[in-house]
């Protein structure tokens, strides 16, 4: 099967454009999480896939189907919003077998359903439970089932996890993954969270301003950004200004070996993951600066310097503390094969 296909989509709102001209490809089985900043078009793109919002212009294909312009109830997926939408005068298997009922199933594979699905989500017995009684992580497992009832073709789920506590919150992420690699059912995610995308997704989706900025692993986007937005956006990292200056490569000022900006490119950035960068006796590295402030967060150690006016931090674990205090200048020594450099 062919999965998702997205075809130059676009959506405006008057002259505001919130989605532009957006292609992607999403495998048959995928997990796909679109990440972005408010108003980045993300919902809005997932509106669109789930036919609550008609494009202006492109198309979105469904296993060979074009269903750009088909009603929602008849593109077989399955959705769980931000408000998960439970409905609190019903048990937990009715909520479940709702969406079955309406389709006209029998009785008695309504329940046979709702039993493999409770034990899907680690529910079993919750069937005449009233969701109202049900604790946070319970009502999302709920709506996930109640979604996956009719076995959509495709997953959509916008900020499934946003209302929950921080350590159920990773819980989920990873009872979510599993169920999904279980059914090996396609699945798109909206979020803000970058945790959340990078520890689902097979592909991230990070979207800026209505566009893709780059699609693509987890590990692809976090050690190879597109561009500064990408890079600065994922993760932490240090965008340090580089250029050229008679044959000679210059970061904050300060000649390095072994980088170099693109062909025809004077002036680009380069972005260094805190974690990359190594403290050295001064001389001894690509770069030199002087501490400015040392947080022992007990997994990591941060150490902030000041390079040539501009603020540089350095990531190291306890085994690998770097013996330095505040005011001690220090060398910085980058990899270049973890350095990233992107153009202006």
């Amino acid at each position: 099967m062919s999965g998702l296909i997205l075809n130059a989509v676009t959506k405006q709102f008057g002259p505001f454009t919130a989605v532009d001209q957006v292609q992607l490809t999403v495998p048959h089985g995928t997990f796909v999480c679109m990440l972005g900043p408010s108003g980045c078009g993300k919902t809005t793109l997932l509106r669109m896939i789930a036919g609550l919002d008609l494009p202006t212009g492109g198309e979105i294909v469904l296993d060979g189907q074009d269903i750009t312009r088909m009603p929602t109830h008849k593109r077989n997926l399955g959705m769980v919003f931000q408000s998960l939408a439970l409905f609190p005068h019903l048990t937990v298997g009715e909520n479940i077998a709702y969406p079955l009922r309406i389709r006209g199933v029998g009785r008695e594979e309504q329940v046979k359903r709702v039993q493999e699905l409770l034990a899907m989500i680690h529910l079993t017995g919750y069937a005449d439970r009233p969701v109202n009684k049900l604790s946070g992580g319970q009502r999302q497992r709920v709506a996930i089932a109640r979604a996956l009832a009719i076995s959509p073709k495709l997953f959509l789920l916008d900020e499934p996890l946003s209302a929950l506590d921080a350590k159920l919150r990773e819980a989920m992420q990873v009872e979510l993954r599993k169920l999904q690699q279980q059914l090996g059912i396609t699945t798109i995610v909206v979020t803000h969270d970058q945790r959340e995308a990078m520890t689902m997704a097979d592909t991230v989706v990070v979207m800026n301003g209505g566009k893709i900025r780059q699609a693509a692993s987890p590990i692809e986007i976090y050690r190879r950004p597109a561009d500064r937005f990408v890079a600065d956006f994922i993760g932490s990292t240090n965008l340090l200004p580089l250029s050229v200056q008679g044959g000679n490569t210059l970061v904050l000022g300060q000649p390095v070996s072994g980088i170099a900006p693109p062909a025809g490119q004077s002036s680009c950035s380069l972005s260094v993951r805190p974690e990359d960068i190594r403290l050295s006796a001064p001389g001894e590295g690509r770069l030199t600066g002087r501490v400015t402030f040392i947080r022992d967060l007990g997994g990591t150690i941060e150490t902030f310097l000041d390079v040539a006016g501009t603020e540089v931090v350095a990531v190291s674990t306890p085994r690998e503390r770097p013996v330095v205090s505040i005011g001690q200048e220090v060398g910085l020594i980058i990899d270049p094969e973890t350095a990233v450099v992107l153009a202006a």
